[in-house]
């Protein structure tokens, strides 16, 4: 398991990037200020932007959850 936990952490790290970058950015400033069709200043996901938001939170969780198990591992 040891050998094996690097390479899961490289495969998780680049489908955690993949995951964050096919994100829809919220990032303009009339989005901050609740406007650009945001309910409350918040965006409304659907579809296949809600699937992609819950599966990068589970890589993520996968990810910082290999990173433990890579640290209690090594000692």
């Amino acid at each position: 398991m040891v050998q094996i936990l690097p390479y899961i952490q490289i495969v998780l790290s680049f489908l955690l990037v993949a995951g964050i970058l096919l994100q829809r950015s919220e990032g303009s400033l009339g989005s901050a200020f609740g406007g650009d069709g945001a309910v409350g200043g918040r965006f409304m996901r659907r579809g296949f932007e809600k699937i992609l938001f819950n599966a990068t939170l589970v890589v993520a969780l996968l990810f910082v959850l290999s990173a433990f198990a890579n640290l209690l591992l090594n000692r």
